[in-house]
């Protein structure tokens, strides 16, 4: 994408705002482009050129006219004489707490880069409780300056890349926005393990050729299919990224039995459709046992909604169908960010309020923001818990609980309830009983057993569990001082 222009931009946002915030805009431009002025990029380029990509990047997506005024203003208050106050008063509050939540804070308050480094990461990350816009604003950043970050030196290069890989793409994961977790998944390797990208690409670059009449022509037999039921629908091949083939290249692993290497996103008209659609597309191919996955009645964490199978296609090769709505299509791809294109300028507020309500790692952040006070031991936690591989576990209603790999029915009686977590004697997974240290698998299902009358926790407990949340709660209970040696021994 070449360098757009403040003309790009204006046109795209008279698309979708009304005169009085188009000015706004405007302004905003204008103010930036102030304030940079004769400061440029190492690339060359006028400093100016990256707030306006960020914003014409939140403009294709139809963010509202305070995030595209603060995505224009977002470098100003770190690296020029305006404050948040300033900008309050020129614009409103909104901008202001946007430019704010993504400036650095100042070196002055630290006395060494690393725990500079760690306070702004805390910054960043924790900025999702007061408005999730700013982390739309943020990964746009990122993605411009990942782009970009060929004309970096090598070492920073590197730097830039690990952040990327460790905290802006965990944070677009739990945000749902695949497109950029994706792109920047693919621009770290390619800085992180040059060698690996190339090859994974080039081995992409092939599957992708030889894979593309396959694909098309399994796209027109589901087409027909579907149009013979009344179903109309539109149909988009998939190649699975960089990025993933070079995950699954370094286990060594034969890519033929990789059962989402190739994939069709069949997007049809409403929920029900998607469900006759899944009979459709197994009376054409032949579906590939125990690879069937409904992500429409159990979301994943992220919001994520689809129906998955993968079938024997054309030439003997696994191709799995992904079918959802244009809702869930437009969300799978953007995940928060397309209520953009839903709410329009009220979208912030069903925005936060989802995430609040249904986000359980908004709820893990939130809580370990609470309890942890040195900056340090909060990213340590963030990486090795809240961004850390997870399984998904069941409870009996069926309700999916994210826990860490390796986590204890002790962890999950935690997440569940840590008030009747203190009383558990048992747990039973998939309907047979196990120990409390048993570890927990991917889709298991989950029972606790609790006996109010038994005094807990265990004093082993500490040592079982995985989860920073459980063992604080288990060290709060023991701080009451309740003898507990009669029953625990």
């Amino acid at each position: 994408m070449k360098n757009p222009t403040i003309e790009d931009l204006m046109m795209l946002v008279n698309t979708y705002t009304n005169e009085e915030d188009a000015k706004m805009i405007m302004r905003a431009y204008k103010d930036a482009e102030s304030l940079h002025s004769g400061i440029f990029r190492q690339s060359g380029e006028p400093y100016i050129s990256h707030p306006l990509y960020v914003a014409y990047l939140g403009a294709s997506r139809f963010a509202d006219r305070d995030t595209i005024c603060a995505s224009l203003l977002h470098d100003t208050i770190e690296d020029t004489d305006i404050s948040k106050e300033d900008i309050a008063r020129e614009y409103n509050e909104d901008v202001a707490i946007l430019t704010d939540g993504v400036s650095k804070i100042s070196r002055l308050n630290y006395s060494t880069k690393q725990e500079q480094n760690v306070a702004n990461i805390r910054k960043l990350v924790t900025g999702i409780e007061t408005d999730v816009r700013i982390h739309d604003i943020k990964l746009r950043d990122r993605i411009h300056n990942m782009r970009t970050l060929g004309f970096k030196k090598r070492e920073k290069q590197i730097e830039n890349a690990q952040e990327t890989m460790d905290i802006m793409v965990q944070m677009a994961n739990y945000l749902g926005d695949n497109e950029t977790q994706v792109e920047l998944r693919d621009l770290s390797l390619m800085y992180l393990d040059p060698d690996t990208y190339k090859y994974a690409k080039e081995t992409r670059d092939k599957i992708e050729e030889e894979s593309k009449e396959c694909l098309k022509e399994m796209s027109q037999i589901i087409t027909n299919a579907l149009k013979e039921e009344d179903i109309h629908c539109e149909i988009t091949p998939r190649i699975k990224s960089i990025y993933g083939i070079s995950r699954y290249l370094e286990a060594n692993c034969n890519l033929v039995k990789m059962n989402d290497l190739l994939a069709l996103k069949i997007v049809v008209e409403n929920f029900s459709k998607c469900y006759q659609s899944l009979g459709v597309i197994h009376r054409e191919f032949k579906p590939v046992p125990n690879r069937m996955k409904d992500y429409i009645c159990n979301p994943k964490t992220n919001l994520y909604q689809s129906l998955h199978t993968t079938v024997f296609g054309l030439e003997g090769r696994h191709v799995q169908a992904q079918i959802r709505t244009e809702r869930m299509h437009k969300v799978a791809a953007r995940g928060l960010f397309a209520y953009w294109e839903f709410y329009g300028q009220n979208a912030k507020y069903y925005m936060q309020e989802e995430l609040e309500k249904k986000s359980q790692f908004y709820s893990y952040l939130i809580d370990a923001n609470k309890s942890i006070e040195n900056n340090q031991s909060f990213v340590e936690c963030l990486k090795s818990e809240l961004f850390a591989n997870h399984i998904h576990v069941y409870d009996q209603t069926g309700e999916v609980i994210e826990l860490p790999i390796d986590a204890s029915p002790i962890d999950f009686a935690y997440r569940i309830d840590s008030d009747t977590a203190h009383y558990l004697t048992s747990a039973m997974v998939n309907g047979e009983g196990v120990p409390l240290d048993y570890r927990l698998k991917n889709d298991d299902r989950v029972k606790i057993v609790a006996d109010m009358d038994f005094i807990g926790p265990k004093r082993d407990w500490e040592n079982v569990v995985k989860t920073s949340y459980a063992k604080r709660k288990i060290k709060e209970f023991k701080a009451f001082g309740i003898d507990t040696k009669h029953k625990i021994d």
